[in-house]
């Protein structure tokens, strides 16, 4: 969550359509829509380099600073180009602070876990995101998990994570794991020392198989 709301600089985009788009793009904007709350969509043009430092640092609430008129929005989409690495497009929708929204908050795993010294023991981590319920205002640009103190065995399960704010509602299942440290399968050895395969791990004779002609 960040103590500030960033805020972005728009200008309303009279013209739309690709050809129109990618000249935004040419000349460092980038091309959004701004829409909901019963009003029109309106079609606008951002900042291309402060918008994507505020993206990089997984920002998504933003006062948007539209000609002079500010409102509250929201990211909800973005879109790619066809080899999907730069964005050529975003979606915002307009958010009142005091609404409540889905969101999911990534989890940032820390400490070095007790566990782990042990050897051929690794962590798995199934997800690495949880789903939440918060306001608006309460945002989480992450949420940390201390795993410290897990020792080989240890499960932590979605329920375990301490959310930052009492506000804030988890809706991943409770019982979903998010970590756990297990012991690596080791692989065993088919060939003795002089490399020869041992007869326990030579194919078996299929009976009836025809043989090869020579």
């Amino acid at each position: 969550m960040s103590d500030t709301t960033p805020t972005l600089t728009a200008a309303k985009r009279e013209r739309t359509g690709s050809r129109y788009s990618r000249r935004l793009r040419e000349s460092g904007s980038l091309p959004a829509v701004v829409y909901g709350h019963k009003e029109e969509p309106v079609s606008i043009a951002l900042d291309m380099h402060e918008t994507m430092l505020h993206l990089k640092k997984g920002e998504k609430l933003f006062e948007l600073d539209l000609e002079g008129t500010k409102q509250h929005v929201l990211l909800k989409d973005l879109g790619y180009d066809y080899l999907g690495t730069n964005i050529i497009h975003a979606d915002f929708s307009r958010v009142d602070l005091n609404e409540r929204v889905d969101t999911r908050a990534h989890l940032t795993f820390v400490g070095e876990a007790a566990g782990l010294k042990t050897s051929g023991a690794i962590m798995m981590h199934p997800i690495n995101d949880i789903e939440l319920n918060v306001l608006i205002s309460n945002l989480p640009d992450h949420i940390d998990v201390d795993v410290s103190e897990m020792e080989v065995g240890d499960v932590l399960h979605a329920s375990d994570v301490k959310l930052p704010l009492e506000s804030m509602k988890l809706l991943t299942d409770p019982d979903t794991i998010i970590a756990q440290i297990v012991m690596k399968a080791v692989q065993e050895d088919d060939t003795d020392e002089s490399g020869e395969v041992s007869a326990e791990g030579a194919s078996p004779e299929v009976i009836g198989e025809k043989p090869d002609a020579e």
